[in-house]
C-alpha cells in the first residue's frame, strides 16, 4: 500500500470522485445531510452507506498506471517517458515485467523513484515502482493481475502495453469520460499504429495496412454508441469497483483470466455483464507498436482471431461458458461473417476467372469495377478520417492493390484461426506470437500455400470436365457470384455514406 493509496472499499462505499482536470464541468453534488435522511424514509439505506456520505465528501480520482512488459527494451523508456509527460500523471506507476531475457529491467529501472510536475500551477507527483516478476507461466496475464494487487485501493487501474506510448492528454481524456459517468466499467483509448522509425517497402506496406485495420474497427465502435466490444490491453482505464464486482460474480481470484487467448475481451464481457459499460474514448489516443513483418503479424492475428472464435462456442477452456448473442460480440460475429464473405467472392472470383479464360469464355463486362471502386472509396474516406494522418495512408486507400493485398493477408489469418480451433488443437497462441516476433516459425506461410493447393486443386478438376459440365459451372457459379457481390457492394455503400458524427481515429 503506497501513501497515495486511499484504502481498500468495501464493495458498498459510495464516494464522488473529481478529476485532476481543470476542464471538468459542473459536478451534481450529492443531496444534503437532511434530504439523505428524508431519502433513507422512502428507500432503504445500509447505515454505512450513509455515514460515508456525511462524512467523506467530494475528492479527486486516484489512477494507478500498471505496464507489463515482456522483451520491450527498444521501446520502454519511450512508453514510460509519454506517461510521465502526461497533463494528469497517474498517482503511481508500476513497471511489471515478466519472462524477459534482454535490457527492460535496466532501462526501467533508470525511471524508477519520484517525479513531479507543476502543469499550469496544478503540482503532480508519481512514484515509478519496477518489479520482474522473472518466469511467469501466466506470462501478461499474471503481470496483469500482479499489477491489480498492486493497485488495490486506487479508484481506476491505467493499463499500458511495453510498446504503447500515449499522447500528452490521454490520461486526462480517460479520466474525464470516466468521472463524468460512473457507469463506465472500462475506457479505452483510440488505438493507432505508430508509424515512427519505420524502415522497408514490406513494413511501410504492413504498418499501413494495420493503421487501416485500426482505424475501421475504431470507427466502428465509435459510431455503435462509442460502445467498445474489447477493452484492449494497449491503453484502457478500468474502474476499480468493476473489476471487484468482475471478482466477486464469476469467483474469480483476480480480474484477468489465465484461460482465454484474449484475456482483455473475456474480460470486457465479464464487465459488461456486471451492469457496467464497456466504451471507447471520444478522443484520447494511444499509438500502439506494429508488427513489421508478415511472420509477427501473423502470430498477432491469429491469436486475436482464435481468441475471438474461442469466445463464441461454450466449455471451449476453463469457465468459458459462450456467449454467441453476447452485445460485445455482435461487432465480432459481423467481421466473421463478412471476412467469410471477402474469402468466398474473391476465391470463387478467381477460380471462374482462370476456368473461363481456359475455354475462351470470358468477356469482359465493365460492372465488375463497381465493387473495387466502392472500396477504395470507402478505404479512402477512412484515410482522411484518420487524425494523424499521411501520404502513405491516403496512397494505400487510393491505390486500392495495397489494400487488397494486406485483405489476402487477413483472410489468410482467418482461414488459419478457424482451422486451429475446429482442429480443436491445444497450440499456445501467447508462446507462437512470442517466437514470431523473435523471428521464429515458419506457419505465417500456410495460408498461402493453402491457397495455391486450392487454385491448383481446382484447375486440376476443372480439366477433368467436359466441355458441357464446364459451361453449365460458369452459368451456375457467375450469378452466384453476382449475387453475394451484390450484397457486398451495398454494405460497403451503407458504410460509406454513414456519417461520421465528427469523430477522428
Amino acid at each position: 500500500m503506497t501513501d497515495l493509496s486511499p484504502g481498500l472499499r468495501r464493495a458498498t462505499d459510495r464516494q464522488i470522485l473529481l478529476p485532476r482536470s481543470s476542464k471538468a464541468g459542473p459536478l451534481a453534488l450529492p443531496p444534503a445531510v437532511p434530504q439523505l435522511h428524508e431519502l433513507e424514509s422512502i428507500e432503504t439505506v445500509a447505515g454505512e452507506i450513509a455515514a460515508a456520505a456525511t462524512v467523506t465528501g467530494p475528492r479527486h480520482a486516484t489512477i494507478s498506471c500498471i505496464i507489463p512488459c515482456y522483451n520491450e527494451q527498444d521501446t520502454i523508456a519511450d512508453v514510460i517517458k509519454s506517461i510521465l509527460a502526461q497533463t494528469r500523471m497517474p498517482d503511481v506507476i508500476h513497471v511489471i515485467i515478466n519472462n524477459t531475457d534482454d535490457d527492460t529491467p535496466e532501462i526501467a529501472r533508470t525511471f524508477a523513484g519520484k517525479h513531479t510536475r507543476t502543469i499550469k500551477g496544478d503540482v503532480f507527483e508519481t512514484v515509478v515502482h519496477v518489479h520482474d516478476m522473472g518466469v511467469n507461466p501466466d506470462k501478461k496475464v499474471g503481470a496483469l493481475n500482479y499489477g491489480y494487487f498492486l493497485s488495490r485501493g486506487f479508484d481506476y487501474v491505467l493499463g499500458v502495453d511495453g510498446d504503447t506510448t500515449l499522447a500528452r492528454d490521454t490520461v486526462e481524456r480517460l479520466e474525464l469520460e470516466m468521472t463524468d459517468d460512473p457507469r463506465i466499467g472500462g475506457l479505452s483509448a483510440i488505438y493507432s499504429i505508430d508509424k515512427g522509425r519505420i524502415k522497408g517497402a514490406m513494413a511501410r506496406f504492413l504498418v499501413a495496412g494495420q493503421r487501416a485495420q485500426f482505424a475501421a474497427f475504431n470507427m466502428d465502435n465509435l459510431l455503435r454508441g462509442r460502445n467498445m466490444a474489447v477493452l484492449g490491453g494497449q491503453c484502457s482505464l478500468f474502474n476499480m469497483r468493476a473489476l471487484e464486482t468482475v471478482m466477486i460474480r464469476h469467483h474469480q481470484q483476480a480480474p484477468w483470466v489465465r484461460d482465454s487467448e484474449v484475456e482483455d475481451s473475456k474480460l470486457s464481457l465479464q464487465i459488461k455483464d456486471a451492469g457496467y459499460s464497456t466504451k471507447i474514448s471520444a478522443s484520447a489516443r494511444a499509438f500502439v507498436g506494429p508488427m513489421t513483418n508478415l511472420r509477427a503479424l501473423h502470430g498477432q492475428q491469429v491469436k486475436w482471431n482464435f481468441g475471438a472464435i474461442d469466445l463464441f462456442w461454450p466449455g471451449q477452456r476453463g469457465d468459458n461458458k459462450g456467449q454467441p448473442m453476447h452485445p460485445n460480440l455482435r461487432l465480432r460475429w459481423y467481421e466473421n461473417i463478412s471476412m467469410a464473405f471477402n474469402i468466398a467472392s474473391r476465391l470463387g472470383f478467381l477460380l471462374l476467372l482462370m476456368a473461363a479464360i481456359s475455354i475462351h469464355a470470358f468477356v469482359f463486362n465493365p460492372i465488375w469495377l463497381i465493387p473495387p471502386a466502392v472500396a477504395m472509396l470507402l478505404n479512402f474516406r477512412l484515410a482522411l478520417s484518420m487524425k494523424d494522418k499521411s501520404a502513405s495512408d491516403l496512397l494505400y486507400a487510393v491505390l486500392a492493390l495495397p489494400a487488397e493485398l494486406y485483405m489476402f493477408i487477413r483472410m489468410g489469418h482467418f482461414v488459419s484461426a478457424w482451422a486451429q480451433f475446429l482442429a480443436k488443437s491445444d497450440q499456445d497462441n501467447w508462446a507462437a506470437q512470442a517466437n514470431a516476433e523473435k523471428g521464429k516459425g515458419s506457419a505465417y506461410v500456410m495460408p498461402l500455400i493453402v491457397l495455391i493447393a486450392i487454385l491448383g486443386g481446382g484447375i486440376f478438376a476443372w480439366t477433368q470436365q467436359s466441355v458441357s459440365v464446364q459451361s453449365a459451372i460458369l452459368s451456375l457459379g457467375w450469378p452466384i457470384l453476382y449475387i453475394a457481390t451484390i450484397a457486398q457492394t451495398v454494405f460497403m455503400l451503407r458504410k460509406l455514406v454513414r456519417r461520421h458524427r465528427g469523430f477522428l481515429v
